[in-house]
C-alpha cells in the first residue's frame, strides 16, 4: 500500500472516530484520559519528529541551492519570480476570500447568544494571545530582525526566527558561489551530508505517519464537535469555499498556464504533501515531504527545490492570508464596525504582510492577526469566536500554502528550461 493510502486511511479513521467519541463520550473522564495521555502525546511526538529536521534542512537545502544555482545573475531571476509568484497568488487568495465575505456576509448569520457563549468559553485562550500579540513587533523593526546578529540565537528559540535562518542561509550559499571551487567543495559535501541525514530521518518518521495522523486528527476532532461548527456554519463555510476556489480554480489554472501540465495529475503526484500538511497544519512539518515529493514525483531539480520549497514554507501563506482576510470582515461584521472599501484595500495589505511573517506551525497566524483586527478597529477579544474552529481551518489553509509552494517550484523550473517528469 503506498504511503499517501496509510495516511488516508489514517486521517479517515481519526476524523470519523473523534467525532464519534466527541457526540457519544463527552464529556466524560475516560474521553480526556485518552486525549491527554495517549492522542495529544503521540501526535505532538510525530509532529516533534517532523519538525526537529526542519531548521538543519532549511539550512543545507538552502545554501546548496543558491551554490548549486552558481550564477548570481540566475540566482537574482530565480528569486525574482519566487518572490513575484508568492506576492501574486498570495494577493489573489486575499482577494477571492474578502470578495466571498462580503457577498455572503457571514457575520449577519451569528446570534447574540452564540456570540455571547464563544466569548465566555474562549476569553482565557484570547486574553494569552492579546498578551502575546502586544510583544510582538511587526514594521520596521521586522525587517532588521531578517538580518540576525546572532543566527544560532535566532533559531534557538521556542518560536525560531525562520527569515533570519533564511537570510544566513543565502549568505552561505552565496558566499560558496563567489570562494573557489577548491575552498568551496568541502563544505559543500558536508551541507550535502546533514541534507541527506535529514531526508532519511524524516523518512522514517513518516512511516510512522498513518499513527501519528491519527493521534492528531483524533484530537481535534473529539474536541471541536458539531455544535461548534454549526454555530459557525456560516462563517467556516466562506473560509472553505474561498480555500477550495482557490486551489481547484486558481492553482488549477496557473499549472495549466504557466507550466502547461495537467491539474489533475499534478493534485495526484503531491497527495502526500496535502494530506501531511492537512494532518500536521504545519508548512515547515511538511517541508521535507514537499522537498522529496516535488524531486521525486515532479522531477523539478533540486537546486530549485532547495531554494524555492524553504522560502515557500515561510513567505509564502496565501491559505492563511485567505483566512485572516475572511475573519477580520468576519468579525467586523459580527462587532457592527463598517470597514468602506479603502479599509479593505489596507486589510488585503495587511494579510499580504503579517502571511509572510507567519510561523509556519499549527495556529501560528492568530497573534499577527490579532494585530490587523485591531488596526482596523475590531476588539481584539473577538478572536475567542473563532478559536474553537481554528485548529480544522487551519489544517485546510496549510494544504493551499504547501500547493501553492509547490506549483512556485514547478513555474521556476519550467520557465528555467526544465521538464516536468509526466
Amino acid at each position: 500500500m503506498s504511503r499517501h493510502a496509510k495516511i488516508f486511511i489514517g486521517l479517515t479513521f481519526g476524523a470519523v472516530a473523534g467525532v464519534l467519541s466527541n457526540m457519544f463520550l463527552s464529556p466524560s473522564p475516560f474521553l480526556s484520559f485518552f486525549q491527554q495521555y495517549i492522542t495529544d502525546p503521540l501526535g505532538k511526538i510525530f509532529l516533534n519528529f517532523l519538525i526537529m529536521m526542519v531548521i538543519p534542512l532549511v539550512f543545507a537545502s538552502l545554501s546548496l541551492g543558491v551554490a548549486q544555482i552558481g550564477d548570481l545573475k540566475k540566482l537574482g531571476r530565480i528569486g525574482f519570480k519566487t518572490i513575484a509568484y508568492f506576492f501574486v497568488v498570495t494577493t489573489l487568495a486575499v482577494t477571492i476570500g474578502l470578495t466571498l465575505v462580503n457577498l455572503i456576509r457571514p457575520g449577519d448569520y451569528l446570534p447574540e447568544e452564540t456570540k455571547v457563549k464563544l466569548l465566555d468559553s474562549y476569553k482565557g485562550q484570547a486574553s494569552e494571545i492579546k498578551t502575546a500579540t502586544e510583544n510582538t513587533e511587526f514594521g520596521i523593526q521586522t525587517l532588521v530582525n531578517i538580518v540576525p546578529r546572532n543566527p544560532i540565537a535566532a533559531v534557538a528559540k521556542p518560536n525560531p526566527d525562520m527569515l533570519a535562518l533564511i537570510f544566513f542561509s543565502l549568505m552561505i550559499g552565496i558566499a560558496l558561489t563567489v570562494i573557489s571551487k577548491e575552498k568551496a567543495e568541502p563544505l559543500i559535501k558536508v551541507l550535502e551530508g546533514i541534507n541527506d541525514i535529514t531526508i532519511v530521518i524524516i523518512n522514517i518518521a513518516m512511516k510512522l505517519a498513518p499513527f501519528g495522523v491519527f493521534a492528531l486528527i483524533f484530537s481535534v476532532t473529539s474536541r471541536f464537535g458539531f455544535d461548534l461548527l454549526v454555530a459557525l456554519s456560516m462563517y467556516v463555510i466562506t473560509v472553505l469555499l474561498g480555500l477550495l476556489i482557490h486551489q481547484i480554480g486558481s492553482f488549477s489554472i496557473l499549472i495549466k498556464v504557466l507550466t502547461k501540465y495537467s491539474p489533475l495529475k499534478f493534485f495526484k503526484k503531491i497527495e502526500t504533501v496535502m494530506l501531511t500538511a492537512f494532518s500536521t497544519s504545519s508548512s515547515s512539518a511538511t517541508l521535507p515531504t514537499t522537498i522529496s515529493t516535488s524531486q521525486n514525483n515532479l522531477g523539478i531539480p533540486s537546486q530549485i527545490t532547495g531554494f524555492v520549497l524553504p522560502l515557500g514554507a515561510t513567505m509564502n501563506m496565501n491559505g492563511t492570508a485567505l483566512f485572516e482576510g475572511v475573519t477580520v470582515l468576519f468579525l467586523a461584521q459580527v462587532f457592527g464596525v463598517q470597514l468602506s472599501f479603502g479599509v479593505q484595500l489596507i486589510v488585503v495589505l495587511m494579510s499580504v504582510l503579517t502571511a509572510i511573517g507567519t510561523a509556519g506551525v499549527p495556529s501560528g497566524s492568530i497573534p499577527l492577526l490579532v494585530m490587523v483586527m485591531v488596526m482596523v478597529n475590531i476588539p481584539a477579544e473577538g478572536i475567542a469566536i473563532i478559536l474553537g474552529v481554528d485548529r480544522i481551518l487551519d489544517m485546510c489553509r496549510t494544504v493551499l500554502n504547501v500547493t501553492g509552494d509547490i506549483t512556485c517550484a514547478a513555474y521556476v523550473a519550467k520557465t528555467e528550461g526544465y521538464e516536468l517528469k509526466k
